[in-house]
């Protein structure tokens, strides 16, 4: 007897499908307002001015409170403001000759910084890598800069004026001679101290000597570089100011020298004022260049 065949049916069953990717959220940093980033700013100036501000206004202070005193050989600041108001408020007039506004007075003792300045530093530069790149330049011209370094820059001015026969020019060489020693001798210890994995490399690739100079030793040795031309700038400024005393003409030193044989007082201290801030200045703009062009490696 036959049994009767069974039917299956299989009913499909329905998969779990897997979920669909969530989208994706990008989140972006949320900006400070311009409220607190101002004054962010401002409390980073704060820090560097005010503690310098408070200083100088005790200095003036004491200074005030001595030279008030009966037999002062010293005005106060109070004097001096008073005395030098003119200068002060009109720094621009010309009435010809040297009788000017100090600004003239530092715009050509400038100008005379500005020639022998630039031509030190293209002559220390280039006698720096020479002598720091060969070791005989180093033991024939080391020596003799050593030596030239240590006169003092005045000692340079009478010899300038037999050559020259002109205070112009007498003044800018006092200028290069005396700036071009310290920019010599730091572009030469940078040369020198070049690792030498940056001259194995130039020597794998085959730089020429133009291409290694300029892509290897000038960027290796710029943060030395440019401590000897801060350095440069701050004789150079010492030693126009004491050059101009004697040279004559207009320029700061020759107002400073005029104002002393004149009994001035206030006009000499009022210059010694300018001649540090511009100084500084001199100092700041040097110490910028070399930050921009070594990335943050030159010493501040």
């Amino acid at each position: 007897m036959s049994m009767p065949a069974m039917k299956t049916e299989i009913t499909p069953v329905a998969m779990p499908q897997a979920p669909s990717a969530a989208p994706v959220v990008t989140m972006t940093p949320k900006r400070a307002p311009r409220a607190e980033t101002y004054a962010k700013m401002a409390t980073e100036a704060a820090v560097r001015v005010v503690p310098p501000l408070i200083v100088v206004a005790l200095l003036l202070v004491v200074w005030e409170l001595i030279c008030r005193r009966a037999g002062s050989s010293l005005p106060p600041p109070s004097k001096v403001f008073k005395d030098t108001k003119e200068l002060i408020l009109d720094p621009f007039f010309d009435h010809g000759g040297i009788d000017k506004g100090l600004f003239w007075h530092l715009s050509a003792s400038l100008q005379r910084v500005a020639y022998g300045y630039s031509l030190a530093a293209i002559a220390g530069i280039a006698l720096g890598t020479l002598v720091g790149q060969s070791v005989w330049a180093m033991r024939g011209l080391d020596p003799l800069f050593q030596v030239l370094r240590t006169i003092p820059p005045l000692a340079w001015l009478p010899l300038s004026l037999a050559a020259f026969r002109d205070g112009q020019p007498s003044a800018i060489f006092v200028i290069f001679i005396t700036s071009v020693w310290p920019i010599i001798i730091n572009t030469a210890v940078g040369i020198r101290n070049i690792p030498q994995d940056y001259r194995n490399v130039a020597a794998v690739v085959q730089l020429n000597p133009l291409e290694f100079f300029t892509k290897i030793m000038i960027p290796a040795a710029a943060p030395y570089i440019f401590t000897g031309l801060r350095i440069g700038i701050g004789l150079s400024w010492l030693a126009i100011v004491a050059a101009e005393m004697l040279i004559g003409g207009v320029g700061i030193g020759f107002f400073i020298w005029d104002a002393w044989n004149s009994s001035h007082i206030s006009e000499i201290i009022l210059a010694l004022f300018y001649v540090g801030i511009i100084g500084f200045l001199l100092d700041r703009l040097i110490a910028g260049l070399g930050k921009v062009v070594t990335r943050g490696t030159a010493a501040n």
